[in-house]
């Protein structure tokens, strides 16, 4: 018989094997879990509104984003251009650390303050901005997701002795950012095609200012996200406009909600203020991609049954190889090349299948359910959601396979099951959690076993947005095909080194059965 016709045959013959109630059972058992569980955290998932809450607004893409903001504006046609010179850039951050008993002054980072080219005044529709901010020099932002870097400058310590001019342009469809600091030469920044503009759009000055971002510590050395409300200010003259209506005038408007805080109540308003040619605009919000951080649930957050699925899995690959042992043990036939990838087979494809269904009904359901509640979900494309789906059940039946090639190793259940546990289902679980620092979360990450599941990530790590970017709140050190990559490496590694220590089939087709070239039959003893 070849090697491969061995194969098969002990496939078929371990199948046979597998379909005992109590394995069917703990398989059931795992789908089961992720189901249950991830339901379980949609359902308990609702938004809290004054009233019905309002709708999320989406970019040109469709995907969810920010946009608030104060805006001070009047109508531009297909050809034109707004000229400023900003001169101071201010702003103030409620009870930040340490001790959260008072409001200073200050800027984040993304504060930003500068010129915007909009189509309407509508959340989400496209724009592209020129703008200062508190800690990134000058950038260029369109259609929320794009980000060009200008001059670093002093961040937001601009200045009348250190002004930063600023300039769009618009061409039909094209708009263009330039600066200068002298208003005299000036430098391009870059460039944005914004697709479909309309032939009037909104053109002004405009402040906002994102939340301010810090880190509570917790368990061993983990942290915890805090965020603050923080308001931005900038101060423009010399503002010079091209294309405008003769008769137009400036309107003032705030994009998405804002005079809703008790500091804007009684001491700030946001808004803009003109007084002696100089106009103030102050708001609070931020321009941008949304994400968990704004309170969004990814998609991949209805599988945190997964962790509990995966510890059913590995008890059960484990125990499939070393039952086969016990049998070698107790003077049995040996376990051979063939029947040991067979049983790797099988696992694999039997995980791999409940992996699928689990994912595949939990998923859509808990978005429709998380949804229904008012919880914004950030869409994903058709590829990235079947790679979420397709890919994390991939990633489970690999770690079932490298638990049976430990199990075949390590050849005792009592043995292997730490091991596959503490080499695999540990380092996801805690990495899961804001308990390890984030060094060691990523860390852990990158070169165990449980990389693999870097898979259900759909959160895109954005420059422009501050947020923390760790295991806890679901971002992975490695893209999804490392992980992947570090998972599969070590599954064929063992699983190879399991099957070189194993002897060539010889044709038994089990214990104490002779081969089946003989043409006999085992008799009955009586």
């Amino acid at each position: 018989m070849s090697s491969t016709h061995a194969v098969l045959h002990a496939v078929r013959r371990e199948w046979t094997a597998f379909r005992r109630p109590g394995r069917l059972i703990a398989m059931a058992a795992a789908m089961l879990a992720v189901i249950a569980l991830g339901l379980l955290y949609a359902s308990g998932n609702h938004a809290s509104c004054d009233g019905p809450c309002p709708a999320d607004p989406t970019g040109p893409d469709g995907s969810l984003v920010n946009d608030q903001f104060s805006y001070l504006h009047q109508e531009l046609g297909e050809n034109g251009s707004i000229t400023v010179r900003m001169t101071s850039m201010s702003g103030t951050i409620t009870y930040p650390p340490p001790h959260h008993d008072q409001i200073v002054p200050g800027l984040v980072p993304w504060a930003k303050a500068g010129i915007i080219i909009k189509d309407g005044v509508r959340q989400g529709s496209s724009y592209a901005a020129l703008m200062v901010t508190g800690g990134h020099g000058v950038r260029m932002q369109y259609d929320y997701l794009h980000d060009i870097a200008g001059s670093g400058g002093n961040g937001g310590e601009v200045s009348a002795r250190t002004p930063r001019w600023l300039r769009l342009t618009r061409s039909g469809d094209t708009v263009t950012g330039h600066e200068s600091a002298d208003g005299a030469r000036w430098t391009k920044v870059g460039t944005a095609r914004l697709t479909g503009l309309t032939g009037t759009v909104q053109v002004g000055l405009f402040a906002t200012s994102p939340g301010d971002l810090t880190l509570r510590r917790v368990g061993l050395g983990g942290a915890t996200e805090q965020v603050r409300w923080t308001q931005a200010a900038g101060v423009f003259d010399h503002v010079g406009l091209k294309g405008t209506a003769a008769a137009a005038g400036w309107r003032s408007d705030t994009v998405g909600e804002a005079n809703r805080t008790d500091w804007e109540k009684q001491v700030q308003a946001s808004g803009a203020v003109e007084k002696n040619g100089t106009v103030t605009v102050t708001g609070s919000g931020d321009i941008g991609p949304a994400g968990a951080e704004d309170g969004a649930r990814p998609v991949e957050r209805t599988l945190g049954g997964l962790a509990l699925a995966l510890l059913i899995v590995l008890v059960v690959a484990v125990r499939f190889a070393t039952t086969a042992y016990r049998r070698e043990a107790t003077g049995g036939a040996p376990v051979t090349r063939a029947e040991l990838a067979a049983k790797a087979i099988v696992v694999g494809a039997v995980t791999f299948v409940t992996g699928l269904l689990a994912i595949g009904i939990v998923i859509p359901v808990g978005v429709t359910i998380l949804k229904g509640n008012g919880i914004p979900v950030p869409g994903v494309s058709a590829l990235t959601g079947t790679r979420i789906v397709v890919g994390t059940a991939a990633a489970l039946a690999l770690a079932a396979v490298l638990a049976l090639a430990l199990g075949a190793l390590l050849r005792r259940a009592r043995a292997a099951i730490p091991v596959a546990v503490l080499a695999i289902a540990l380092p996801y679980v805690v990495t899961s959690f804001p308990l390890l620092a984030d060094g060691p979360s990523q860390w852990l990450l990158r070169v165990t076993p449980a990389a693999g599941f870097a898979t259900q990530q759909s959160l895109v790590a954005h420059p422009q947005v501050l947020a923390h970017y760790a295991p806890s709140t679901g971002y992975f050190p490695l893209p999804w095909w490392a992980g992947v990559g570090v998972l599969s490496a070590y599954a064929v590694l063992l699983l190879g080194l399991a099957l070189r220590a194993r002897p060539a089939d010889q044709g038994r087709t089990g214990p104490g059965r002779l081969p089946e070239a003989s043409g006999l039959r085992s008799q009955d003893p009586r």
